[in-house]
């Protein structure tokens, strides 16, 4: 990332877009207050390619990051540390700061993939999981998956009626994870091309890279289209700013 932005100061280095966007007026509708919810063997991207957009974005609007485990009374390190067992000691760990009982009051909430989804089945991690979500939901501005994490939010119970796409690789695990969530109307409606979907304040991704350009499509919307591309420059990123466009779908053979 580019060096931070110094207001107080002119001449400091800015990031390099052609120019800082202006600061929007923030009323009680804009979030601040942000949450992402890890688990053990989470996807590194996932997680950390939305985290960083919303650091930059962090540098011109307030903020708060709250990290999430669900392992309880423990804020022990969550590693990326999956069950294939070639390079063990090649992992990242992060450090919570809150457990799914103490969790604060939070607008949106970010929920990344990751092998540890799998590995986690139908046991009590996942139900501690999904019943925060299905608790939480009610109260946010915006939930947004990333990959595979969209399956979490299929066993919560929130995607009935709704659209929503996930990992290509992935994609019939996923949908069968929520295969007991509603028929008719209430049936999911997976979307087999899609880089993002956006069904009211759900916003899932597909896999993994595609997570950063779904929250800055979501920042966009939000916050202006100018906050969203600044970010982007000041990232170098490219972004996918078609949602339809997702080359993977017939790489893995969903279509």
């Amino acid at each position: 990332m580019p060096p931070r932005p110094n207001p107080s100061n002119p001449n400091s280095k800015r990031p390099p877009s052609t120019s800082q966007p202006s600061q929007i007026d923030i009323s009680s509708l804009v979030p601040t207050r942000f949450g992402i919810l890890l688990f053990p063997a989470f996807q590194a991207l996932d997680a950390f390619g939305p985290l960083d957009a919303l650091n930059a974005l962090s540098w011109t609007h307030p903020m708060t990051l709250a990290i999430l485990t669900p392992v309880p009374n423990s804020l022990a390190p969550l590693s990326t540390l999956t069950s294939i067992p070639t390079s063990p000691g090649f992992t990242q760990s992060v450090v919570p700061t809150h457990t799914l009982e103490d969790a604060p009051e939070l607008d949106v909430l970010l929920i990344p993939g990751g092998m540890g989804l799998f590995n986690g089945g139908g046991g009590e991690e996942m139900q501690r999981l999904t019943e925060f979500i299905r608790k939480i939901y009610p109260s946010l501005h915006s939930i947004i998956s990333v990959c595979n994490g969209a399956s979490l939010l299929a066993r919560s119970g929130i995607l009935a009626g709704k659209s929503a796409t996930t990992n290509k690789a992935f994609f019939q695990d996923v949908v069968a994870s929520g295969a007991e969530v509603g028929d008719g109307e209430e049936a999911i409606n997976w979307v087999k091309k899609a880089r993002w979907v956006e069904d009211g304040k759900i916003w899932t991704s597909s896999g993994v890279s595609a997570g950063i350009d779904v929250t800055l499509a979501w920042m966009g919307k939000v916050y202006g289209e100018e906050v969203a591309e600044w970010v982007a420059k000041g990232m170098e990123y490219t972004r996918h700013e078609d949602a339809g466009s997702d080359p993977f779908a017939e790489v893995h053979g969903v279509i």
